[in-house]
């Protein structure tokens, strides 16, 4: 009782006592990469404290209150909405609790890939934004990964030596689509200099030298296709996607030689006129078992593409990601205007649902599983 209260506090002091002065000067759209110069030092000092002070009750909380599926623990929830609260400051990834606090969570994903075997099911691990690291028994899959470059500061990015550790630690690297929130030339060419095998649409770094050693698989709901890795061998689906009309995006039915199998989506979305998507949606757990579903949590109808995919779990990415405008950047309180989207018919559904942030893993034991 005495920590919920605390949190509200917290909340309080943040939502209801910012000076005016520094709510406008905020909410300006001239960013330049740094903290505004009309924003005082002692502004800017008093800003990364209580960012420390909310990072650091955050830190305190998940490391009590672990990952579970959907109703979790009010003091998780609430940690999570701390987190809204720091990274929807436009310059959070210019400052250094905010860096400190990113890079901590990336070591502690390092750290357990390290020291972690999986004998039995599946371990999935979340980085930043749409990126995920899958491991079983056998093989260790990379989807998505990036560094946090895109949210314009270096020093809120992994480092190399982080990004270096990942790459050695994982199997094969599968890129959804093109945009810079969802693929990293110099990580891709990472993993092809190290043996391993990259996969991704033909508009992925179609201009890079690193084009020509990618994997282009056939985008098509019906066909099976087998991708060597190491002594192993994945089946894949690669499910023909978009976001938006424009926009190729892989969706990934990736089968381990466990037969576990783990789709991700990556920025899947059917908006608009472009609904086209839904015919092969509405399909896929006629044809395909599903253990374990990744999706993007802004989604238009993710109720809809979860029915779709009949999943034992779902795991929800993309909140909070630092190159997107302050409003673009989906909170974990769930804004249910943003896109219309409807979480709480699926939160309160059959599925189980399992949200994460940066650094979390969450460990997925099918009963069929070897």
């Amino acid at each position: 009782m005495k920590s919920w209260i605390q949190f509200i506090i917290l909340l309080y002091f943040l939502l209801g006592n910012l000076p005016v002065s520094f709510s406008q000067i905020y909410n300006r759209r001239d960013l330049e990469g740094k903290p505004d110069p009309q924003l005082s030092q002692k502004d800017n000092d008093f800003m990364d404290r209580q960012d420390k002070a909310f990072l650091d009750t955050v830190q305190s909380i998940l490391a009590k209150c672990l990952p579970t599926v959907q109703p979790e623990n009010r003091e998780r929830t609430m940690a999570k909405m701390l987190m809204d609260a720091v990274f929807h400051d436009p310059y959070a990834a210019y400052r250094k609790p905010v860096q400190d606090f990113f890079h901590a969570r990336i070591d502690q994903v390092i750290r357990e890939l390290e020291n972690t075997k999986v004998d039995h099911g599946v371990r999935i691990w979340k980085l930043y934004n749409m990126a995920f690291i899958a491991r079983t028994k056998s093989v260790t899959i990379a989807f998505d990964l990036v560094s946090g470059i895109t949210s314009g500061s270096e020093d809120f990015a992994m480092t190399p030596n982080q990004v270096e550790h990942l790459v050695k630690q994982c199997d094969v690297l599968l890129i959804t689509h093109r945009h810079e929130d969802h693929v990293q030339k110099e990580i891709a060419e990472r993993f092809i200099e190290s043996g391993k095998p990259v996969v991704a649409t033909e508009q992925t770094l179609k201009n890079e030298q690193v084009y020509s050693l990618i994997q282009h698989p056939e985008r098509s709901f019906d066909k099976m296709q087998h991708l060597k890795v190491h002594q192993n061998t994945l089946v894949v689906v690669v499910l023909p996607g978009h976001q938006m009309k424009a926009t190729d995006n892989n969706c990934y039915l990736v089968t381990t030689p466990e037969g576990i199998t783990i789709a991700h989506i990556g920025d899947q979305i059917n908006e608009g006129n472009f609904i086209s998507d839904y015919d092969w949606i509405d399909r896929v757990s006629s044809k395909y078992k599903v253990d374990v579903l990744i999706s993007n949590c802004w989604t238009n109808d993710i109720y809809r593409i979860v029915k779709g995919f009949n999943s034992q779990l779902v795991m929800l990415g993309h909140e909070l990601e630092l190159g997107h405008p302050v409003w673009d950047r989906v909170p974990y309180w769930g804004d249910e205007q943003y896109l219309e989207l409807n979480y709480s018919k699926l939160k309160a559904s059959k599925y189980p649902v399992v949200v994460t942030i940066w650094g979390e893993s969450f460990h997925y034991p099918p009963k069929n599983s070897n």
